[in-house]
């Protein structure tokens, strides 16, 4: 099993050999291998930004990127504990004990395994969807709405570490778009590492952007709409659409990772799930690989005054900026339909499962 576990996990494959994955106690027994699958995950997405600044002879914009993807994660590290620490309103109204002490936990502790905790359940679920691995050690399904929430959007968004190359080049497409956009603000043709962004690298930047977010909404839209799909579902009102939405996101997002209560082994979800991780792969992958084929093919301009560093914090404070502007103004929606809406249930005790 640990020879396996490490292919699974340094790889971002996902796949458990148990189909309790890494809630098992053969793939995941204690704390330390909790914590050795955590680092596996995040090994090789978080190295390529400094492969990037070495190949680059640009070391600064190598910990630029990576300091963005270490902002991202945490901040949505710190939601998923917080969701999960603060428990559920309902059962305290029947006075269930959810307050942390020296014999318990405390919070949420529904589908999740004693020996890991609020705290590594959710390092665990903020990783394994951050680095699109889809190994899990707790029941997605099983999580607060706000909790839900962060797997939700770090696959929407899709740049936070990423899978092995997938999240850096996502990033990326970012980073080109940050530039353009501060280009022009200030009235330059932008630039980034020294070569002109110009009409036909933002065309090429968008198309994975449309074609990511066309894919989880229209596919979730679709399956909405279908006759058969409430016979899958193990809950309904927001909860089940969460449920739906989830697995479109983590198809087209290349993670595996699901909500438990959801029933996918049907004709139409298999073919319609299979379509979007098509979709996710290569729709998204080829556009940028054309950018890459573009931007070698033009001289490489020498930094004048006008030039946008961007090897600074200021940079990488505007790049994150952008990727939660964009990602929000293209799924906050669709999310306040699931995870919020089901969170303003809760609150006002009329929470249907």
């Amino acid at each position: 099993m640990a020879g396996f576990e490490t292919i699974k996990h340094i790889g971002t494959n996902g796949g458990g050999f148990f189909g309790t994955n890494a809630a098992h106690p053969f793939e995941n027994p204690t704390p330390l291998t909790n914590t050795l699958h955590i680092l596996s995950m995040l090994l090789i997405p978080s190295a390529l930004t400094v492969t990037f600044g070495l190949m680059l002879a640009r070391r600064r914009q190598g910990w630029v990127f990576f300091s963005a993807f270490l902002v991202l994660f945490t901040g949505f590290l710190a939601w998923a504990y917080a969701a999960e620490q603060s428990g559920n309103p309902l059962l305290a109204k029947v006075g269930a004990e959810q307050t942390l002490s020296a014999t318990q936990p405390g919070g949420n502790m529904e589908g999740k395994e004693m020996r890991f905790g609020i705290a590594g359940t959710a390092l665990f679920v903020t990783t394994t969807t951050a680095a699109t691995t889809g190994s899990v050690n707790a029941m997605h399904d099983s999580l607060m709405p706000m909790g839900g929430f962060v797997p939700l959007a770090q696959m929407m968004l899709n740049c936070v570490f990423g899978g092995d190359g997938a999240g850096f080049i996502n990033l990326i497409q970012y980073a080109i778009l940050t530039v353009f956009l501060a280009g022009m603000m200030i009235g330059r043709t932008p630039e980034f590492l020294g070569k002109k962004i110009e009409a036909r690298e933002i065309k090429l930047v968008m198309l994975p952007i449309l074609a990511h977010s066309a894919s989880i909404l229209g596919f979730t839209a679709l399956a909405v709409l279908w006759p058969a799909t409430d016979a899958s579902l193990a809950n309904h009102g927001a909860h089940g659409f969460t449920e739906v939405l989830y697995a479109y996101t983590s198809g087209t997002a290349n993670n595996g990772s699901a909500f438990a209560g959801f029933n996918a082994n049907t004709p139409f979800f298999n073919t319609t799930i299979g379509l979007a991780m098509l979709v996710g792969r290569y729709f998204t992958l080829l556009p940028l690989l054309a950018v890459a084929g573009s931007l070698a093919a033009k001289k490489t301009v020498a930094d004048g005054p006008g030039t946008f560093p961007t090897a600074t914090p200021l940079f990488m404070g505007l790049l994150i900026f952008v990727v939660l502007i964009v990602g929000g103004l293209t799924f906050l929606p669709v999310l306040a339909l699931g995870p919020i809406v089901e969170h303003l249930q809760m609150l006002a005790g009329q929470l249907q499962r």
